[in-house]
């Protein structure tokens, strides 16, 4: 049990969706934690799962991961996470690291974006040979316009026709088809509007793990293992998954968050 393990303190998962998910994205997940005595949040960012913003009107990555960082900065003094993002909450798990790292017991990478310097995946991935492993180089987005007269586009969403395909190929139909109805657009300035804040002192002190997904249509493993070699975790785990392991192995995904958070000290 937790408890056990931690002493008097009992260990809290701070789990972050992805594009276009919600809070919603961990149930599983989140009942095998609470089952074995974790304490778990899962929150909703900014126009994601049943938050009511409107896409539209979020221009900046920092509105877009306000419910995070509030959430953080709420918590008591003498409390501390693990933090985990999924795929491009990667990127708001990151940005947290580098505000709150004496908030965070450790960061859990899954399938995610683990990146901590500015970034170009598609120069990135041209210079290795790894084009094809670009994130929707396949073109599995449709961009919309989403207020009338604006030359840009202010939303990006999986295209319908292929979710099933690039997120969720390895998942039951149940959890797809749950999906596929409470999938909602993510703001485009929210994934082009980041430079992520100075890191405070301490931040690499934070042990961080990688989940790899090697059955991933959307992030290809080789683009993965990319990130890992640019900024090496302290861990690496695998899972023979899509891009969704909360919904298609959610016991081995939850096996390798017991696991992870057993090597590290409770303070």
């Amino acid at each position: 049990m937790a408890s056990e393990e931690s002493g008097s303190k009992q260990l809290h998962f701070v789990l972050v969706h992805g594009a276009g998910h919600g809070g919603w994205c961990w149930y599983k997940i989140r009942i095998l934690l609470e089952d074995a005595g974790y304490k778990v949040t899962c929150i909703d960012l900014k126009c994601s799962g049943i938050d009511p913003t409107d896409y539209n009107t979020i221009f900046t990555f920092a509105d877009y991961n306000e419910p995070l960082t509030t959430f953080i900065s709420n918590l008591p003094s003498d409390e501390k996470i693990i933090l985990v993002g999924h795929s491009a909450g990667g990127r708001n798990v990151t940005d947290a690291l580098n505000q709150f790292p004496q908030k965070i017991h450790m960061v859990i990478y899954v399938t995610a974006m683990m990146v901590n310097l500015p970034f170009n995946f598609k120069t990135t991935a041209s210079q290795h040979n790894l084009v094809r492993a670009i994130p929707g180089e396949n073109f599995s987005y449709d961009f919309i316009k989403g207020i009338k007269g604006l030359p840009f586009p202010t939303g990006i969403t999986v295209k319908p026709e292929l979710q099933n395909q690039v997120l969720y190929n390895l998942s039951p139909i149940e959890d797809y088809t749950m999906a596929s109805m409470l999938l909602r657009p993510t703001p485009v300035w929210s994934l082009l509007d980041l430079n992520f804040a100075e890191a405070v002192e301490g931040a690499d002190n934070v042990p961080r793990v990688y989940i790899k997904t090697l059955k991933d249509e959307l992030c290809n493993p080789m683009m993965q293992q990319l990130m890992i070699k640019m900024w090496p975790p302290t861990h690496v785990f695998t899972i023979e998954s899509d891009h969704s392991p909360f919904f298609s192995k959610p016991d081995q995904l939850f096996s390798h968050f017991v696991e992870a958070v057993s090597s590290i000290k409770i303070k």
